[in-house]
C-alpha cells in the first residue's frame, strides 16, 4: 500500500500528508563492500511510444489544459490535450515532408513556449530525433563555439528559434545552408511556423508511429559540461517513459489528481525538458510555463505567475526558492497562492541553504497549519533524469531518499567514499557518436557511473535515505595522498562567506594545502568597501576592510576544518567572470571546476607564491 507523509515532529506542526510510495527495500552487501539497493515493488508497465498517453488523453479528456504560455499583454494562452494531439500530427507530417531523420534531425534553439512544445512533440511522435539547445550558446556566446561544437555533433536537418531576428547572426555563423523554421520574423512562408501548422496530416503520421519501439531515439540532450565539453546524452523512448511511471510511482499523489504545475526550468536540461514536460503527459495535468527565472528581474514574473495559478506540484532550483522567500514573506495572497493547495515542494540541481529551508517550513506552517514536505532526489541528463527520490518530511536539506521502482543502485567504496552507479530501463544506451564516452560512463557490470559520492543517512539503517556526499569525478589528492572532496567543500565555503562570494574553485592538486579561487559578488564587495559602483576590482580587492573581513572569515572557516582535505588557507579573488566560451561556466551559470582551474593556472602559481593579493589565514 502506499502512504501518506507524516511528520515525527508533531510539536512543529502537522506535516501535509500525500500519498507516496511504501518503500520496502532489498540489499545486498559484497565481501568487497560493494553495497545494491532496490526497491522490492517492481516498475509497472510503461508506454512503449511516449506520445501514447497524450492521444489517450486527447479522446478522455480532449479540453482539458495540457501547455499554457503568456502571450504579448499578459494573458495566458493555452492548447487543450485535443488540440495538441492535433497540431503534433500536422507538425509531424511537416517534419516528415522535410526529409528528417536520426541522422539529420532537429535543432531547437530557442526557450520554452507552445511551439517549442508542440513541435518536440510532433518530432517524437513521428521518430524524428530533436535537440533542445541551450539558448545561450546562441545568444550570449561570442564566438559560438559550443553551438558549433553541437551542430557538428548532431548535423541537424532543420533549425527551430522562436525569433528570426535574434537567432539568425548565431545560425548564419554555424549552420550555413540548413533549413529554418521561425515563429516571429521568417523571410518567406516556407520559414514560418504557421506554415508548418497548416500542413494536413496524412498516413505517413500514423505509419512513421508505428515504426517506433522502446529503443527509439526520442531526443538528445546535452550536458552542461560540469565536468567536460558537452556529449549529446541519447534518450530513448523506453528512458523517459519508464521514468515517468517510476516518479508516479513514488509521488503516487500525481495519480490521485491531474496536477497543476507553474515552471520556468528550461527544456535544454533534463529536469524541465524530461521531468516537468512530460509529467503532465503522463499525468493528465496542466503546465503553466513560467516566463519568469531566479533573477532580480524574472522573480517579479514568478511572483505574478504564481498568483494566477496555485500549483499542486512545485518545482525550483535552491536559488529559485531563495529568491521567492523575500516576496513570500511580504505577501499572503502569495503565500496562499504557493501554499494554499501543494502537494509538494522539490528542489534541485544544487544544495539548498538552510536559512531558506526553514524559511519555506515556517512560511507553510503560518498560512495553511501545516509544513509542506521539501523533497529533492539524485538525477543526471543520462537518466531520463529520475533515480533516486526522497519522499519523507526532514528536518534539514540534503537527503536525496532512496533509489525510484525499477532502479537498481550500487555503492562502490572508493578513497573513503561511496561512488553511487545506477541501473535501470530509464538509463541512457549510451552518448551520439561517442563510443569511447559511452564505454567509459559504465562500469563492467552496467552500471551508469554518476560520479556522485553519497553517504548513508543512517549508518545502521539503509531505508533512512542517502545525502549527497560530493563530486568523485572532481575529486583530486594533495601532495600527502589525502583526498580531497572538492563539491561539498565548494559549497560549504560559499555559504560560509554569505553572499560575499557567488562561486569558487578548489585548487590543490599536488599541493602541500588546499586554495580558492574565489568568484566575489563584486557589488556587495563596494558596500562593504564604502566605495561607489564606479570603482574598479582592483580597488575593491585591495581595499582594507574588504581584505579584513574576508580574511576573518576565512579563519572562522578554517575553524570548523576537520583536517587537510577541508582546510582552505588561501583564497585569491577573480576579477573576470567564468567564461561560456571557454567552457568555464555551463550554461546553468554554475563552474566548471575543471576548466576555471586550467584557464586561470596563472592564478593558481600566484596562489602558491604568496602573491601580496593573496588572502591568508592569518591576514589581519
Amino acid at each position: 500500500m502506499d502512504e501518506p507523509i507524516r511528520s515525527p515532529e508533531a510539536s512543529q506542526g502537522p506535516v501535509r500528508a500525500a500519498r507516496v510510495l511504501a518503500h520496502s527495500l532489498r540489499t545486498r552487501l559484497t565481501p568487497a563492500g560493494v553495497l545494491y539497493v532496490e526497491q522490492e515493488r517492481p516498475l509497472p508497465t510503461y508506454p512503449d511510444r511516449i506520445t501514447e498517453p497524450l492521444f489517450e488523453r486527447a479522446v478522455r479528456t480532449p479540453d482539458r489544459v495540457l501547455y499554457a504560455d503568456r502571450v504579448a499583454g499578459g494573458a495566458w494562452r493555452k492548447l487543450t490535450f485535443a488540440e495538441t494531439a492535433d497540431r503534433v500530427r500536422r507538425l509531424g507530417q511537416f517534419l516528415l515532408d522535410a526529409g528528417l531523420s536520426a541522422q539529420r534531425p532537429l535543432a531547437i534553439l530557442s526557450g520554452n513556449d507552445i511551439e517549442h512544445a508542440t513541435l518536440a512533440l510532433a518530432a517524437i511522435h513521428v521518430g524524428i530525433p530533436y535537440a533542445a539547445i541551450s539558448p545561450a550558446y546562441s545568444l550570449v556566446s561570442q564566438d559560438y563555439s559550443r553551438l558549433r561544437d553541437v551542430f557538428s555533433t548532431l548535423s541537424p536537418g532543420m533549425v527551430f528559434a522562436a525569433d528570426a531576428a535574434r537567432f539568425t547572426p548565431a545560425i548564419d555563423a554555424v549552420g550555413e545552408g540548413v533549413r529554418r523554421l521561425f515563429t516571429r520574423g521568417a523571410r518567406d512562408a516556407s520559414e514560418a511556423f504557421d506554415t508548418a501548422l497548416a500542413t494536413e496530416a496524412a498516413s505517413g503520421v500514423d505509419e512513421a508511429f508505428g515504426r517506433i519501439g522502446p529503443e527509439t531515439v526520442a531526443k538528445f540532450l546535452f550536458t552542461s559540461g560540469s565536468t567536460g565539453l558537452p556529449k549529446a546524452v541519447i534518450n530513448t523512448h523506453r528512458m523517459i517513459s519508464s521514468n515517468q511511471i517510476m516518479v508516479s510511482e513514488v509521488f503516487a499523489f500525481l495519480k490521485d489528481e491531474p496536477p497543476v504545475l507553474l515552471d520556468w526550468a528550461p527544456w535544454h536540461h533534463t529536469a524541465g525538458g524530461n521531468k516537468l514536460f512530460f509529467l503532465p503527459v503522463f499525468s493528465g495535468g496542466t503546465l503553466y510555463i513560467d516566463d519568469g527565472n531566479p533573477t532580480p528581474t524574472g522573480v517579479e514574473k514568478t511572483v505574478r505567475n504564481l498568483k494566477d495559478v496555485a500549483p499542486t506540484w512545485y518545482f525550483n532550483v535552491p536559488k529559485g526558492f531563495e529568491a521567492l522567500v523575500p516576496h513570500l514573506e511580504g505577501d499572503a495572497d502569495l503565500r496562499q497562492a504557493l501554499f494554499g493547495r501543494l502537494q509538494m515542494l522539490f528542489y534541485a540541481g544544487a544544495g539548498m541553504a538552510q536559512h531558506t529551508w526553514e524559511a519555506l517550513e515556517r512560511l507553510a506552517l503560518e498560512t495553511t497549519g501545516e509544513r509542506i514536505v521539501l523533497a529533492t532526489g539524485l538525477g543526471a541528463t543520462e537518466t531520463a533524469p529520475a533515480t533516486i527520490l526522497c519522499t519523507w518530511h526532514q528536518s534539514r536539506p540534503g537527503n536525496v531518499g532512496l533509489p525510484c521502482p525499477g532502479v537498481s543502485l550500487k555503492l562502490v567504496p572508493m578513497d573513503g567514499k561511496l561512488d553511487a552507479r545506477v541501473k535501470g530501463p530509464n538509463i541512457t544506451p549510451g552518448y551520439w557518436n561517442a563510443p569511447e564516452h559511452t564505454a567509459n560512463a559504465f562500469d563492467e557490470e552496467g552500471y551508469y557511473r554518476f560520479g556522485d559520492a553519497l553517504r548513508l543517512a543512517d549508518p545502521h539503517d539503509v531505508s533512512a535515505g542517502f545525502f549527497f556526499d560530493g563530486r568523485t569525478a572532481e575529486n583530486f589528492k594533495l601532495d600527502t595522498g589525502t583526498w580531497v572532496s572538492t563539491g561539498a567543500l565548494r559549497t560549504r565555503l560559499i555559504d560560509h562567506f554569505g553572499g560575499l562570494v557567488r562561486d569558487a574553485a578548489i585548487a590543490g592538486a599536488d599541493r602541500p594545502y588546499l586554495a580558492a579561487l574565489a568568484f566575489p559578488d563584486l557589488e556587495a564587495l563596494r558596500r562593504l568597501a564604502g566605495l561607489d559602483a564606479s570603482a574598479l576590482p582592483d580597488a575593491v580587492f585591495a581595499d582594507v576592510r574588504v581584505r579584513q573581513e574576508l580574511a576573518s572569515r576565512l579563519r572562522s572557516f578554517a575553524e570548523k576544518s576537520t583536517g587537510s582535505s577541508t582546510l582552505v588557507r588561501s583564497v585569491i579573488l577573480v576579477d573576470q567572470p567564468a567564461s561560456l566560451d571557454t567552457g568555464e561556466m555551463t550554461d546553468k551559470g554554475s563552474i566548471n571546476q575543471r576548466a576555471v582551474l586550467t584557464s586561470r593556472s596563472a592564478l593558481v602559481e600566484e596562489i602558491y607564491r604568496g602573491s601580496p593579493r593573496v588572502i591568508s589565514i592569518g591576514e589581519d
